[in-house]
């Protein structure tokens, strides 16, 4: 007899054992994928070696183990104290100095307005003669032109005809002495006659006194009436030795007193007018130390001060202006030119210096060589990093200290013979802004350049030669007037729009230092070509 079981399994039971199920697999295929990731690596990981740096547009190599830093080893050159002495070597020991925050602002050159006067005629007539030409120099006291003047005539003639009443009186007055003298005349008929000869005298004082404001000298209002009579013409003298930087008169021309005739500058001194930022205000004074170079003289140096600072604020630019007062003894600096001016202003600190003449660069490092103490002629090559430049001497951030003593003058002689030695090969370094990237079938060296409201950074760019390069310029200020860049010699100009790159495409076929600056030639850089 067959016997047929059933196992009947309520509904709440089956709904249980999927979730059971369902969770096992998942917790497989979990387990299965965290040991393959751990296997591969991850996307950030793909990305940083399949993709390019954005830097430099190729990974970065490690550095050698060897040299954790990426400074360059000491290296010694043994001259000799022979040929040291016959390469002109000269050391000096290395400093300590103040290095004050720098702050660039633009500038246009103008006149001292205390040493500008505009020439006008001190009496009213017509021009016969010009004798001073624009631009040309004076003397204080030269005639630059010659007025005939009809009040000059009447006031010459008041003068001569007050003096011959004054003498027709005087002898008046001796005679009537006499006839009071043998009581002739009564005492009131003398005094009567020296009253009024009392009034003649000072009429011809005022007369001549006149004659003086009119530009007479006493020796020609002595003069008038004689052979040398100074007649109706006035010379109109220069009031100080300048340049006529204006010229209004001409033959013919009616005159009086309110015109002007001349301009005359002095410009043994100059002011440059500079434009202050809101912001700097409580960094600028009266008495801030400035250094002012132009576009006309880049290698010249001028030192001054800031002499007055405008208490009125720009609406539309947010600027004060400030003036600098500085020489111009050779009248080099033009009115209207534009300059740059360097302002120290309050903080900084005191850092090594050494003189500017020391630093030499090799490939795209820089160097410095010290003085052995102990071995005469003998060097030590040190890779050093520089910091802001002053006047003819530049700081040391790292690489030297003070106590140590550098070659001054003839480091390049010390380089020359390192280098005939073949004890350095050309260095590269990992923190240049120049690098190398593979364009197609060739490669192509790229530097980069941010442009800030202090100018270009970095300032110095040191590529190769005959390898083509692509420097990329970034504007990141919207108060610098670097709104567009210049490459003289490479016939380029492009605009900086903000915040978008601009690639610049060129060869440096030979070894020369290509410069650049803005569309004003205000802020300036260099490409270095080794």
């Amino acid at each position: 007899m067959n016997v047929e079981s059933r196992v009947s399994v309520k509904w709440p039971v089956l709904v249980l054992a999927a979730g059971v199920c369902v969770a096992v697999g998942a917790g497989v295929a979990y387990v299965s994928l965290r040991s393959n990731a751990a296997a591969r690596p991850s996307v950030d990981e793909q990305m940083a070696t399949t993709m390019p740096s954005m830097a430099g547009g190729a990974p970065a190599e490690p550095r050698s183990s060897s040299d954790p830093s990426g400074t360059l080893e000491d290296v010694v050159v043994a001259l000799g104290q022979e040929a040291a002495e016959r390469a002109g070597i000269t050391v000096t020991p290395v400093v300590i100095d103040r290095i004050s925050e720098a702050l660039r602002v633009p500038g246009v050159v103008e006149a001292n307005a205390y040493k500008q006067v505009v020439v006008t005629p001190v009496v009213g007539g017509r021009i016969t003669s010009v004798t001073a030409d624009l631009g040309q120099q004076v003397r204080e006291g030269q005639s630059m032109a010659q007025i005939f003047s009809p009040e000059l005539a009447e006031a010459e003639m008041r003068y001569i005809s007050v003096r011959a009443e004054l003498a027709a009186h005087g002898r008046e007055v001796a005679r009537t002495e006499e006839l009071a003298a043998i009581g002739a005349a009564s005492r009131q008929e003398l005094e009567r006659t020296h009253a009024v000869h009392a009034a003649h005298l000072a009429g011809l004082e005022s007369a001549a006194s006149s004659l003086q404001l009119i530009g007479l000298s006493a020796e020609e209002i002595a003069g008038l009436g004689s052979a040398t009579s100074q007649g109706a013409t006035i010379n109109v003298p220069a009031p100080l030795a300048g340049v006529v930087t204006e010229r209004l008169a001409n033959v013919g021309l009616n005159v009086d007193q309110a015109t002007p005739l001349f301009t005359v500058v002095d410009l043994s001194s100059v002011w440059v007018i500079v434009e202050v930022y809101e912001t700097d205000f409580h960094r600028v004074g009266v008495g801030t130390s400035a250094t002012v170079t132009t576009q006309a003289y880049p290698d010249r140096m001028l030192r001054g001060r800031v002499s007055y600072v405008d208490p009125q604020v720009s609406p539309t630019t947010r600027t004060a202006k400030a003036r600098i007062e500085v020489p111009n003894p050779g009248h080099d600096l033009r009115l209207g030119m534009f300059a740059e001016a360097v302002l120290e202003v309050e903080g900084g600190v005191s850092m090594p210096m050494v003189p500017r003449s020391a630093v030499q660069n090799v490939g795209d490092r820089t160097v410095v060589y010290l003085a052995e103490p102990n071995q005469e002629g003998t060097f030590m090559e040190r890779e050093v990093r520089l910091g802001p430049v002053m006047s003819d001497h530049v700081s040391v951030l790292a690489g030297v200290q003070v106590g140590d003593v550098v070659v001054e003058q003839g480091s390049f002689a010390v380089r020359a013979e390192r280098e005939r030695l073949g004890l350095r090969a050309a260095p590269s370094s990992a923190s240049d802004p120049v690098s190398g990237v593979t364009n197609g079938s060739r490669t192509m060296q790229e530097a980069s350049v941010t442009v800030t409201d202090t100018g270009f950074e970095p300032q110095r760019i040191v590529l190769r030669e005959g390898v083509a390069a692509r420097v990329t310029f970034t504007r990141t200020s919207e108060t610098t007037c670097a709104t567009e860049v210049v490459f003289p010699s490479l016939n380029i100009r492009r605009g900086l729009p903000l915040n978008q790159p601009v690639a610049i495409d060129f060869t440096p076929d030979k070894v020369v230092e290509i410069g650049f600056a803005c569309g004003l030639n205000m802020l300036k850089g260099v490409v270095v070509v080794e």
